[in-house]
């Protein structure tokens, strides 16, 4: 049930891109003259997805059949291969090597954080999260019940914080967030104290509050910091944009997004019809804007209804794990589902600032579904080697 789930969504997120090609993208290439068709076009899109997610899925079966315990076990290779791979990003931009491009910006940030192959994109972060969440469940695996001693706890942090900054220092702070919501379900599910937990979420409140009311000109880089006032002063009647056209480049595209999603009521204009609005970037994060205009209501409820149906079976997956390092495991891919899917479309319903962050099967990037499906296999193989807890 929970890889039919996976596939379903795969199998919408195909249609969902082969709708915004046919309406929004440039849809079939067509010769200028002849005016016969000469490529695929935009429908590439849907294709690398629909091909890519075939490939994760082979890949998640195969990962099932083989114990999460021995995948744990040869922790030095996945950190020295996925962290050997992200480290270059730091230093290197933009440098070609033959067909290969190391610090590629896939986007109009300054976020130099993939790979770029001919046509095929990596960004090495997605594959490092999958390493980081089998070191982190090793390393509360190993703590167990001394998390909440301030010396294993002073290491855990540690632990989190090194991604985060590296991440961070790339430019790419929505997958930086991503990491840290992580960690913390991970340590929530090994039993991190409520006094920690209340006492975080405090200091985090009052260093925001601080950084607002003293620091607001120094936070991130300039668009970052627009952003969030673009969603908490959208009108921007505290003149936080320096000029009008600022003002309107920063919110145009969620605008954009809000104005989709209303415009397609309860049932939606028709996946392969009826009116659409422009939003820059449907077919990646603001997808679920795109599903809004073209399914509308039902069909957005449709989606996350299945997304949250993966995320509970995710967790349960975890819970009934015979042993601790499942249940870690599942917890921090669970924490990572549940954290994309919130933030995603907390940015298209234009309540959270654009932080550059996909939905999870549907946003097009066929590297992206690869990696999703790794994490896929690793539930799937905490479920088939627990089945003395689960069948006995």
């Amino acid at each position: 049930m929970y890889l039919l789930l996976c596939i379903f969504s795969s199998v919408m997120a195909c249609v969902a891109l082969s709708s915004w090609a046919a309406k929004q993208g440039n849809g079939f290439a067509v010769d200028e003259i002849t005016g016969q068709i000469a490529g695929i076009g935009d429908y590439r899109r849907a294709l690398v997805q629909g091909v890519s997610a075939l490939i994760g899925i082979a890949v998640a079966l195969l990962l099932s059949n083989i114990d999460y315990r021995s995948l744990v076990k040869v922790w030095p290779v996945h950190v020295a291969l996925t962290w050997g791979l992200v480290l270059p990003t730091l230093f290197i931009r933009n440098v070609t090597i033959g067909p290969l491009t190391i610090g590629y910006n896939a986007g109009d940030t300054d976020n130099y954080s993939w790979y770029k192959l001919g046509g095929f994109t990596l960004q090495p972060t997605e594959l490092a999260k999958i390493s980081f969440i089998l070191t982190f469940a090793m390393h509360l695996n190993n703590v167990r019940g001394r998390i909440n001693e301030p010396k294993e706890l002073g290491k855990l942090l540690l632990h989190l914080a090194a991604p985060i900054l590296i991440i961070h220092v790339q430019g790419d702070d929505g997958t930086a967030i991503i990491y840290a919501i992580i960690g913390c379900s991970m340590m929530f599910a090994a039993g991190l104290s409520w006094k920690y937990i209340i006492g975080a979420l405090a200091a985090a409140g009052a260093a925001v509050a601080a950084a607002f009311a003293f620091f607001s000109d120094k936070i991130g880089k300039g668009y970052q910091w627009y952003r969030i006032l673009a969603v908490v002063d959208p009108e921007n009647k505290t003149g936080w944009a320096p000029s009008e056209a600022v003002w309107k480049n920063i919110i145009y595209q969620q605008q954009r997004g809000e104005i989709a999603l209303g415009s397609g009521g309860i049932f939606g204009n028709g996946v392969f019809g009826g009116s659409y609005y422009s939003v820059p970037n449907a077919h990646n994060d603001f997808i679920f804007s795109w599903i809004g205009n073209a399914a509308g209501f039902v069909g957005c409820c449709v989606v996350l209804g299945v997304l949250f149906a993966i995320v509970v079976r995710t967790f349960l997956t975890g819970a009934r794990s015979e042993d601790l390092l499942g249940t870690f495991i599942c917890a921090g891919i669970g924490g990572a589902l549940m954290a994309q899917i919130a933030v995603n479309v907390g940015m298209n319903l234009r309540v959270l600032p654009v932080i550059g962050v996909t939905l999870p099967f549907y946003s097009a990037g066929g590297s992206s579904v690869m990696m999703l499906y790794i994490c896929v296999g690793l539930v799937l193989s905490v479920y088939i080697h627990n089945t003395k807890k689960l069948f006995g």
